[in-house]
């Protein structure tokens, strides 16, 4: 065989392998309206699949991610052994995640009440008897599998991603009401709590990013889905912006304020109130920022908790996000500076020791996982932080591997809810 020969063949089976991971050019499709993600890099992403070594790995683990979550759920709120206080089926119900029993379940007492906080020690009964495990199942699928499809344009992924929105969110006989008065609430003390938001905000993003990645031409998601969607998220942002617990989750001073304003400005964003999503990345200058982050870079309020290093990431994963929306409604948050010098670069900065592996985190941290910061980095990296982009190399992959290249949007990479 001739040079020229070998060459063509070689060129050819390049070509066929490329086909394989990434749908015909004809068959792409439009840049989806996400609120965290940025569609234009998205396209860009999708189109060097077939010639990148670098994104082809990543889209391996992608879809076998997506692909274990082919033959789960859909899962509902309705399925939960006993409805929340009130009795509504429909109505999403947690349990506070570090409160714990002080006495020994009897008949009259079936709860052991009362119940006593023991912040950073997850409660095992807040894994079963509600809904807060299926939620984050919905959450995680929809995003994993939607990604999945824009990536490959395997029809299987589109239609699961679809089938287990529809099913938690707009099916009337399964579908959840668009509010949160039950989540985290403590057995024989209270129905609900406005901390329990935190349950949604911490990853609804990534369903709402999920919602427009399907409306971009996903099988198996109608227009009278993106109707119906539309209005469950509208829904949605009026009892966080008008409900007793929403207003006082939004006056938080911690990562529950921060997750919150995230999740006000990304339905906001998402419905069409871009004039209420750009006023809230704004207000967060000051309202979240200023108070928030030290001069050196440290979150007091999080470094105050049992679990410093998860909640110094996890708070930094809302903010990273938010900047993100930012970008989208013209406000570039990672360019702020507090009258003391504060940044979200700064903020970042001062995890990158131990984030990298070059120091001990020196604060209590009692299960330290390295890889919780790599999202975070990235995102600083990508922002234009030199230092960051340096750590970039040094940074621990997380389990099912490092993704960012796929899906450039901060997650809470480490196992500890609450």
């Amino acid at each position: 065989m001739s040079g020229r020969s070998r060459t063509a063949v070689l060129l050819a089976a390049v070509v066929t392998f490329g086909a394989l991971l990434v749908p015909s050019a004809h068959a792409a499709p439009k840049a989806p309206r996400t609120a965290v993600l940025d569609a234009g890099r998205l396209q860009r992403t999708r189109a060097l699949l077939g010639h990148d070594p670098r994104l082809r790995r990543a889209l391996r683990d992608l879809t076998a991610r997506a692909d274990t979550w082919l033959d789960q759920g859909p899962w509902t709120v309705v399925d939960k052994p006993r409805p929340a206080p009130g009795g509504d089926v429909h109505e999403y119900l947690s349990q506070a995640p570090y409160w714990w029993p002080t006495t020994t379940p009897t008949a009259d007492n079936p709860w052991g009440c009362p119940y006593v906080q023991r912040d950073g020690q997850r409660n095992p009964e807040v894994d079963s008897g509600t809904d807060r495990q299926d939620a984050e199942k919905v959450f995680g699928s929809a995003y994993d599998l939607a990604l999945a499809w824009y990536y490959t344009g395997k029809a299987a992924y589109a239609e699961k991603a679809g089938q287990i929105l529809r099913t938690w969110f707009l099916d009337p006989a399964t579908r959840m009401n668009p509010d949160l008065q039950h989540a985290q609430f403590i057995p024989c003390a209270y129905d609900g709590r406005a901390i329990g938001i935190i349950d949604f905000s911490q990853s609804y993003t990534s369903v709402l990013d999920a919602q427009a990645i399907l409306a971009a031409g996903a099988p198996g998601w109608s227009a009278e889905d993106r109707t119906a969607m539309g209005r469950w998220n509208a829904d949605f942002l009026d009892w966080l912006k008008n409900s007793d617990f929403g207003k006082q989750e939004g006056v938080a001073a911690n990562n529950h304020g921060t997750f919150y304003d995230m999740q006000l400005a990304a339905l906001a964003y998402a419905t069409g109130d871009t004039a209420l999503a750009r006023r809230t990345v704004l207000d967060a200058r000051a309202k979240r920022i200023d108070p928030q982050i030290a001069a050196d870079g440290s979150q007091p309020q999080e470094l105050a908790r049992t679990r410093s290093w998860h909640y110094s990431t996890f708070d930094l994963v809302a903010y990273t996000r938010l900047a993100a929306i930012g970008r989208h409604v013209g406000v570039n948050l990672w360019s702020y500076r507090g009258p003391d010098g504060q940044s979200l670069f700064k903020a970042v900065g001062y995890l990158l020791p131990a984030a990298t592996g070059a120091a001990a985190w020196p604060h209590p941290e009692p299960e330290f996982h390295r890889y919780a910061a790599t999202d975070v980095v990235h995102a600083a990296a990508d922002a234009g932080d030199a230092a960051a982009g340096a750590a970039v190399a040094k940074l621990e992959a997380p389990p099912g591997g490092d993704l960012w290249a796929l899906r450039p949007a901060a997650e809470q990479l480490d196992s500890i809810a609450g």
